[in-house]
This record gives C-alpha cells, structure tokens and sequence, in this order.
C-alpha cells in the first residue's frame, strides 16, 4: 500500500494567502525519503511558489483542493531548465519541476491554477511556466484542471512513458498560451483531454539529435486555439516518427487545425491522422518541408541554416472540416494579431522543387468553406520555398508567409507519390479562387469531387 502524507501534517494552512511552499515541499521530500507514495492537498487553497516532484512521488491535488500559483516572483527557483526558443528565454521559471525524476505524477480531480493575472503578459522573466518535467520518465498526469499558466502550460524535455489523462487545460490570458509540449519525447499517451489556449494547444519537437520523438498516441481529446491546434515539427534538428491522431474534434481554430512542419533539418515521418472532425478551423491541414534559422521559433541548438531534411509517409482520412457563418470574419489575437480569415483557408501542402514531400496519402475527406474571397483582394504572385542556404533574406513561401491562400480548398506543391482519393468540397460562397491546385506532383490518384452551394 502506497505511503500518504497529508501537507496539513506539515503546517500547511490552505486558505489561499498563506504561503505554504515550505509545508508542500516538505511533504514531497519525506515521501521521497520514506519510499514515495502520494503527497495530498485537499479541503482548501494552496498558496505555493515552486515545487520540485522527486522520484515515485505523486502529488495529489483533490476535487476540493486547489494548488495556487504564488504572486510572490521571488517564491520561484531559478535553477529549473528554461525552454529552448531562441526567442523566448524569458520563459525561464517554473511552477511545478522535476528532473532526473521516475515515476512521478500529478492527479486527484481538483485544480492547479497558474495565477495568470498576477504576473506580467510578455517579455519578463517573471512569469513561470505551469510543470516542467526534464530528463524524466514514467510520468502520469491525470484527472486534473490546467487553468491560467502565467506562460505555457506544460514542458515535458527529453522524457519517456508520458501518459496525459482527463486533463482540462485553459490557457487563454496571455500570449505563449500553450497546453502540452513535448520535446525529444517517446512513449507518449494524450487521452481524453480537452485543450484551449492562445497558442498551440499541443506541440511534439525534436530541438536535439540526441533524443527522437518516437510512438506518440493522441486520442479522444478537444482541442481550441486562437492559433493551433497541433503542431508537429517546427523545431526538428532530431526526427520525429511513429504518430497517432485518432477521434478529435477541433472547434474556433483561428489559424491549422493539425500542422506538420519539418524546417530544422531533421526528419518526420510515419504520421498517422484519423476519425478527426474541425469545425470553423482556418486552415485545417499545414504541411511544410523547408529549412529556417534566425526567425520565430528556431532552436537554440542551431548554428547555421540546416540543410532541408525529409518529411514522408503520411497518411490522413476520414476527416470532416466545416465552417459556418463567424468563419465570415477576420480573427486576432488579443486585438492587434491577425489570426485567420476567409483568405487564409484550405489544406496547403508545400516543399523545395528538389526536396520533395514523399508519400502523402489523403482520403474521404469533406470539406466545407466559407468563401467570399475575390482576386484582387489577394497578391498575384504565389511565392515558392526556396533553400535559405543560397536565398537567405529573400522572402519566400515559409512557416508564417504568405499570410493568405491562392485556392479555395487545397494547394498541393512538390510531393512525391501523392494519393487523393474520395476528397468532396463544398463552397458556401462565390470565391473567385481555383478550388484547388496540385502542382509538381508524381500522382497516385486524384478523385475530387467538388459542389458549389452558392445557389
């Protein structure tokens, strides 16, 4: 029977003012010491600055406890990992920390709230991280509400045997609004989890060689962003293969709604997307094989610009996307960024002309747009990727740009061996856009239907 030490024991007060990171932390080393076990806060609110989860260790927040984020800046350890974004450093500090660490978790049906308000908005130090796990394995979160991270929500760095379960995440104060981030992870399991941020709500990246993501298994969850709803690659030094997305829904996903972004060298492949259904997503699919340095979120393992790397083998079906009449409308990140809007659409799919995409199989896919974009409200030139090795400064077709769609409902660029089959689309508006382009593609089949329901 597993050990249970109650913070109450260790002078913990509980009513929300009080600080009570000596008490917690005690509580966490003695289970350690003695064995592990479960440390468990219940019947109020913890007030705690950071905390650092040791080996067979879990930390147990009941249905009526909450764990409370401590305004006090200086409650916070500054010998916790910081993120690896070249751009965002500031993230340094942490609420909840474990490194080095096994068999730990954090459960019990109540809350952990990341005092979002307390701290500033951006470009500070002073706004810690929710959990940061690195170098550890045999991690279980489960049945837990994720409110109000101060900067992400979760970092889980180099780590193994990660099972996500029941987790409600709401990150929607500030900017780097993220949910769940895993970083040369393997053995990862996200079930049954509802997401909502301003960011990506779930990232896999690869920032080292060292340590591939391998067997991901995304399953039954819910995701909403005022950016995106996953994100695999963008920081891709190492690989990343063997993925999973099965039976999700995405609603009010202002920007893609599962993007695919191999453009640090690296290698993705082996990706697997189906049973998905979006509703009122800009972009549903985002699928990019290029090469990037010196620009939003570039690793810090980086020295030069890599050569472009390779991303096949990917397979997506079954998938619904719809949208209704808000999808109208132009969206923003807390008024002044520019998210999506009714040029910004469809599923784009892009590489180098001498790095192809390879094996890119699409199927029984129905697609539902808005419309209402005319063609003099859009540039005439589509820009093409170009290798930055030899076209550095040149403003190319990238991660970020162009901030609009010269199709409808697809553009497919520079796949080799590509299969589109049952694809249906259906237009709500007039759109003077091509439904769809496929360009410098070696094709398996094509089977597109497509309706136009403008009366």
């Amino acid at each position: 029977m597993r050990n249970t030490y109650f913070v109450q024991d260790f002078g913990a007060v509980g009513d929300g003012i009080a600080k009570d990171t000596k008490a917690i932390q005690s509580a966490i080393d003695n289970c350690h010491k003695n064995g592990g076990g479960n440390v468990v806060l219940s019947n109020g609110t913890y007030a705690s600055g950071t905390l650092y989860l040791k080996s067979n260790v879990f930390l147990q927040i009941n249905v009526s406890a909450t764990l409370l984020a401590d305004p006090d800046i200086s409650g916070y350890g500054r010998d916790v990992h910081y993120n690896r974004y070249v751009n965002e450093k500031s993230m340094d500090l942490c609420f909840i920390y474990g490194e080095n660490a096994e068999n730990i978790g954090l459960c019990g049906g109540g809350k952990i709230l990341g005092n979002a308000s307390a701290f500033p908005n951006e470009n500070s130090i002073y706004r810690p991280m929710m959990i940061r796990f690195l170098n550890c394995s045999n991690i279980h979160v489960h049945d837990l509400r994720l409110h109000d991270a101060a900067a992400w929500t979760t970092a889980f760095l180099d780590c193994a045997d990660i099972r996500i379960e029941n987790v409600d995440i709401r990150n929607d104060k500030h900017y780097n609004g993220d949910g769940l981030n895993f970083d040369g992870c393997k053995n990862v399991f996200v079930i049954n989890c509802k997401i909502l941020g301003t960011d990506d709500n779930l990232c896999l990246q690869a920032s080292s060689k060292e340590n591939p993501v391998q067997n991901v298994h995304i399953t039954n969850c819910m995701f909403t962003s005022i950016c995106a709803g996953v994100r695999i690659g963008l920081k891709s030094i190492g690989s990343i293969s063997g993925v999973t997305i099965s039976n999700c829904t995405f609603k009010n996903v202002w920007r893609e709604g599962i993007k695919i972004e191999c453009s640090e060298g690296g290698n993705i492949s082996d990706i697997v997307v189906k049973g998905i259904v979006m509703h009122n997503v800009s972009r549903p699919l985002f699928i990019l094989l290029n090469n990037r340095l010196e620009s939003v979120g570039s690793s810090i393992g980086l020295t030069q610009i890599p050569e472009i790397g390779t991303l096949e083998r990917v397979l997506i079906s079954d998938l619904i996307a719809a949208d209704d009449d808000e999808m109208k409308n132009a969206h923003y990140r807390f008024g002044k960024d520019i998210m999506g809007q009714p040029s910004f659409s469809g599923i784009r799919v892009d590489a180098e002309q001498n790095h192809p995409i390879r094996d890119l199989f699409l199927s029984n896919i129905l697609y539902t747009f808005i419309g209402t974009v005319k063609k003099k409200d859009i540039p005439l030139d589509y820009p093409e990727v170009l290798d930055m090795r030899f076209h550095k400064g040149e403003r190319v077709s990238e991660n970020y740009y162009p901030n609009w769609s010269r199709t409808a409902f697809m553009d497919i660029r520079n796949v080799k061996n590509v299969s589109i089959d049952n694809l249906f689309f259906r237009l709500l508006n007039e759109d003077d856009r091509e439904p769809y382009i496929i360009e410098n593609c070696d094709c398996i089949k094509i089977d597109i239907h497509f309706e136009n329901n403008t009366g």
